[in-house]
């Protein structure tokens, strides 16, 4: 099978568990500090990726100048991204709660739908990009970036989902969006492998460290809020129980 096609797969492997997620929560009931426990455990998932394997592996691919662009790169274009969704409707699209200040906009907001759908995309295609690009070592696809990708997707998505709900979003709704995000992540993957398959290896950690930047963004802005706003007591403890699940993971896979 040609790597390009391999890529994409990946990529739509790791992208189900946003359907998944979204399964879960929009059929079961699951308590709010249930969520925020899953969504801190998420976090200290990337956490870890990011740490070890994308930013390190970016640094010995094209050493530290490459890789402190792109990171920074990486947070400002999804800083900047992230805002102007936010201000169209977008805000809180991670966010499961009920509290005003933690609630997702309601459907019948102007402009919200399609700005939780871009704001959504924002979130999930650096990662997917990354699955592509790893496999550009010839050393096949990068498990560890994969399994990472994969666990952070599915409280994301549960978390999303359950605020879709209270929101008023319809079924169809939440998963045509989540359906639709799955679809592009693999071909975000493709694209991943295809277009950075003849650069070299600066430019491959560039964009490595440019989507670790943007997930870590991400992480500040969305995933943290979530979990701390209602397992705040223990919401550090679970964080790093993620960043041991994946940086053991990390290890075993990556010999």
């Amino acid at each position: 099978m040609p790597m390009v096609i391999q890529a994409g797969l990946w990529g739509l492997l790791s992208g189900s568990a946003l359907v998944l997620g979204a399964l879960i929560g929009t059929f079961v009931k699951l308590p709010q500090r249930v969520i925020a426990a899953v969504m801190a455990f998420g976090a200290g998932v990337l956490i870890s990726a990011l740490s070890f394997d994308l930013m390190d592996e970016a640094y010995r691919t094209g050493g530290i100048a490459s890789t402190s662009l792109g990171f920074l790169a990486g947070a400002a274009v999804y800083t900047g991204a992230n805002i102007v969704v936010t201000r169209r409707g977008a805000k809180h699209r991670k966010r499961s709660g009920t509290a005003p200040d933690a609630r997702q906009p309601s459907h019948d907001q102007e402009g919200s739908g399609l700005a939780i759908a871009l704001g959504a995309l924002l979130d999930g295609i650096p990662e997917s990009i990354v699955i592509g690009v790893s496999l550009l070592a010839g050393q096949g696809v990068s498990l560890v970036a994969v399994a990472a990708v994969f666990l952070s997707n599915l409280p994301e998505r549960l978390s999303s989902a359950a605020g879709m709900r209270r929101a008023g979003r319809s079924r169809a709704y939440i998963f045509g969006i989540w359906g639709g995000i799955a679809l592009a992540s693999g071909i975000a993957a493709l694209l991943g492998y295809a277009v950075f398959a003849e650069t070299g290896p600066a430019t491959i950690a560039f964009v490595t460290a440019v989507a670790a930047g943007a997930i870590l963004a991400m992480l500040a802005d969305t995933m943290v809020p979530e979990a701390f706003e209602t397992a705040h007591e223990y919401a550090g403890l679970i964080t790093v129980a993620g960043f041991l699940a994946a940086f053991t993971l990390s290890r075993v896979l990556g010999g």
